[in-house]
């Protein structure tokens, strides 16, 4: 990854570059994004050279044909996972794999040892108080394994952590919003 190829072209002498965003949530629990919005105050400060054009915490229902910054958060559990980590790749110049089940599949890898009938059959049969109906409406199908963001496509930057810290994911941004490669190993670790 070239860092430099984050920012967005040069401005014109009235406006500031800013750096288009796209965030979403796979497989996993949503915390990472609870750390993005961490940043508290630090938000305030990026929103000057940042334009977040898609997340679950915005507005924006489609993804821009080009951005700046990808961050994807979870594992690749289904087929919806799959479909959005590789539109991702498709229109992200960089794409940031956030928080431990992105970087290594973490708990919802915890079923790849069980075959999926097997999984299946513990969660929808083995419990008589729940409807022994495997739901197929409305719900995306699994995939055999789950696999980390980089099992499927190329990933330019890992950030573990579970969640990763605030400060970690403000450290990255600033690094990319600067032009630099960043260095997560100095900010975060798996498991912190």
């Amino acid at each position: 990854m070239n860092a430099t190829e984050v920012m967005p072209p040069q401005a014109t002498p009235t406006s500031t570059p800013r750096v288009t965003i796209a965030t979403t949530w796979l497989d996993g629990c949503s915390g990472c994004h609870m750390s993005f919005l961490d940043m508290d105050q630090r938000l305030v400060d990026l929103a000057d050279k940042i334009d977040i054009v898609y997340s679950p915490l915005v507005d924006a229902k489609s993804l821009p044909e080009q951005v700046d910054v990808g961050i994807l958060e979870g594992s690749i559990s289904n087929e919806e996972d799959l479909h959005k980590a590789k539109e991702f790749r498709k229109h992200c110049k960089v794409l940031i794999s956030l928080g431990d089940c992105a970087v290594n599949g973490n708990v919802p890898a915890m079923r790849n040892p069980f075959k999926l009938s097997d999984v299946f059959e513990r969660a929808y049969h083995d419990n008589v108080d729940l409807n022994p109906q495997i739901p197929t409406q409305g719900v995306p199908s699994l995939l055999p394994v789950v696999r980390p963001i980089h099992g499927v496509v190329d990933v330019d930057v890992f950030v573990p952590g579970c969640p990763p810290q605030a400060d970690a994911i403000f450290h990255i941004l600033s690094e990319l919003i600067a032009g630099r490669v960043p260095d997560p190993s100095a900010v975060t670790r798996f498991g912190a």
